[in-house]
């Protein structure tokens, strides 16, 4: 299993993650449904869950399926900075950490290098 699995379905933005992993040593998966972040999540328990909340289908959903399947898995969320009513609805499906696309940008390393301990 992956130290860390990403929902996202934008192909450059994918390429970003991963690259940002191998540079700070983390495995990371990436998948563009909830449904296929939900296969990975049936193959073992990563440590961080990263969602884009603007990713097709519903983000929404995918981030009550990874609270069902265990606390102990950290999640980050991030989207636009404006789009408040969606943090607040990513806060009450059980994220804990919602941020700006912005600065999670900014602190990709620094977050990726947290799943490794």
């Amino acid at each position: 299993m992956a130290e860390v699995l990403a929902l996202v379905d934008d192909v450059f933005f994918q390429s970003k993650l991963v690259e940002s992993a191998k540079q700070v040593g983390v495995e990371l998966r990436t998948c563009a449904t909830a449904e296929a972040l939900e296969e990975q999540l049936s193959g073992g328990t990563p440590r961080l869950v990263i969602v884009d909340l603007n990713a097709r289908g519903n983000p929404i959903e995918a981030l009550r399926r990874v609270q069902t399947m265990g606390s102990d898995i950290r999640l980050i969320a991030y989207l636009s900075h404006v789009q408040t009513d969606l943090a607040e609805r990513a806060r009450a499906a059980g994220c804990s950490e919602v941020m700006p696309r912005s600065k999670f940008t900014r602190e990709l390393a620094t977050i990726l290098s947290r799943a490794k301990s």
